[in-house]
């Protein structure tokens, strides 16, 4: 006599009473979609606040930079370095930010540093700057935490520690 069992994780294993029975095992399983490891890590990425990590490399900007995080797009948790007067973001090998993405113009943005304030700048890119979701045409300044979208990365400026602490009068 040939029965079926279930074998608890969704698959029918047939098995015979008879060891002597010539019957076959047969096996079915079912299927699972799976995922990119950089598709989980964005999609983990969009609702997680600042690591440990991330604070502590934050806390300890000194006065007169920034740092960047990519929060979607490729290369999710990089962090680039703001300290110089001005930072050229594309896809040109020379950029001080390379971003090797079709969505990214060779030449697409600048970052500006004057004193302890930043601007985004963009260069005239096909597919625009957006700053917290709003296409920026010029320059336009950037305030803690703003979401910066350059074709389809979406990184998140974070001003140092010292700076906003100065300008809150602390």
């Amino acid at each position: 006599m040939v029965e079926s069992m279930n074998d608890g994780h969704g698959a029918d294993v047939w098995s015979a009473d008879d060891e002597t029975s010539a019957q076959p095992v047969v096996e079915r399983t079912d299927t699972t979609a799976t995922y990119s490891l950089e598709f989980a890590s964005q999609v983990a990425a969009m609702g997680a606040d600042v690591s440990e990590d991330e604070k502590s490399a934050i806390s300890a900007l000194p006065s007169g930079s920034a740092l960047l995080i990519v929060r979607r797009g490729p290369n999710v948790g990089a962090r680039f370095l703001l300290d110089a007067d001005v930072t050229t973001v594309g896809r040109h090998p020379e950029a001080d930010i390379f971003l090797d993405d079709v969505t990214v113009s060779r030449r697409h943005v600048e970052f500006l540093r004057e004193g302890t304030t930043f601007d985004v700048k963009d260069l005239g890119s096909l597919n625009g700057t957006y700053l917290g979701g709003d296409r920026t045409e010029s320059s336009a300044v950037l305030r803690d935490r703003a979401e910066v979208q350059i074709g389809k990365y979406r990184l998140t400026f974070y001003a140092s520690r010292r700076d906003l602490s100065t300008a809150a009068g602390i």
